[in-house]
């Protein structure tokens, strides 16, 4: 099975590749995601400043992060000194080097770090929502390389294919989509406090809670701009996951949370699971997936869900969570029609797959 993707000059072995955030903030850790067999490599956001970072500053629930720890806790002199070049002296894959995160950031830091990135991921986290203050960053940034040039979106931004043209327009490859989503808050009952945040109380979420966000944003931006390549980033946990983002218009995946949350060789796990889920769907190689075009086709009226009395468990489920009370159990499961209104939730919901619509 070909996991290979490439874009903008970059080949990688399979589309997966970290998100930068904790897990790739030194050169252990770079080394680490290169024995996971990451597609590519991407670094912690570096700055031109250190981070004053809040203890706790990390936060894990079921299915979403917390995170208030900011961007790099080690100096950009210590990247380019020690980190980087060590890196870079048995390097076997592209490195993408995130940094943050003005104009002025970007004059600075770009020049020091060209000899070593095969491309840029720009995090526009703290820069606002003013188009046009992004693409005079990526102006500048362009006037200093000739490398490819990702802007990384935040949710906050409520006008993606803007973002996309203006991005465009001032000379940048694609769109990172997206950045974690906030702010948002934690609270302890016991202690009434807010914990794990900055200064502010606010902390951002990731991970799978995020997905629909990040599906969405990824479609919304490659429908906008076709030629811009994307690279989808916000729940991935699976390789069931990795193919949706690809479907929705991704030329590549970056995953963080989820190894937070269920170990950090999720990121191999996956790669050995993506042959066989490719396989599964009637997929041959990754470019497959990228070139396969989404139906979107919307019904208005649906057929009355019907049961597979042999797949059924009794549970129940079905009717505790219809919300026009229309199932019941009269000794088996049974729907009503003139209360039905065919929403399909007792479908998504049904853990044996038991209901499904009519034909």
């Amino acid at each position: 099975m070909n996991l290979q993707t490439s874009f903008d000059g970059l080949i990688l072995s399979n589309p997966l590749m970290p998100a930068a955030g904790p897990l790739n903030g030194d050169l252990e850790k770079l080394n680490f995601l290169v024995k996971e067999d990451c597609g590519a490599i991407v670094t912690k956001t570096i700055s031109t400043n250190l981070p004053n970072i809040p203890k706790p500053c990390i936060y894990g629930d079921k299915m979403f992060i917390m995170n208030s720890e900011l961007w790099s806790e080690h100096s950009y002199s210590v990247w380019i000194n020690e980190f980087l070049p060590e890196f870079h002296r048995n390097k076997d894959r592209p490195l993408i080097i995130s940094l943050g995160y003005t104009k002025e950031d970007m004059l600075f830091l770009i020049p020091k770090m060209d000899s070593f990135a095969d491309a840029y991921e720009i995090s526009t986290h703290y820069v606002g929502t003013d188009l046009e203050v992004i693409k005079e960053t990526v102006k500048a940034i362009r006037k200093n390389t000739d490398k490819p040039i990702y802007m990384k979106i935040s949710p906050h931004l409520t006008n993606p294919e803007g973002f996309a043209r203006a991005i465009k327009e001032a000379g940048a490859n694609g769109v990172v989509a997206i950045n974690s989503l906030g702010p948002t808050i934690k609270i302890d009952i016991n202690n009434r406090a807010i914990i794990y945040g900055n200064d502010q109380g606010f902390v951002w979420t990731s991970g799978p809670a995020i997905k629909p966000i990040a599906l969405s944003t990824v479609y919304k931006i490659k429908k906008a701009e076709p030629s811009l390549t994307v690279i989808g980033v916000g729940g991935i946990q699976s390789a069931d996951d990795v193919i949706e983002f690809l479907l929705a218009g991704a030329s590549a995946v970056q995953m963080l949370s989820a190894a937070l949350l269920q170990g950090k060789n999720l990121y191999s796990k996956i790669i050995k699971d993506l042959p066989k889920a490719l396989e599964k769907y009637g997929f041959k190689s990754i470019e497959e997936v990228i070139n396969c075009e989404l139906d979107k086709k919307v019904v208005y009226q649906q057929s009355l869900p019907v049961l597979n009395s042999e797949k059924c468990i009794s549970c129940m489920l079905c009717e505790k969570i219809c919300p026009y009370f229309a199932i019941t159990y009269p000794g088996i499961i049974t729907f009503d029609p003139n209360k039905c209104f065919e929403c399909g939730l007792c479908i998504a919901k049904c853990p044996t797959k038991a209901i499904s619509f009519g034909g």
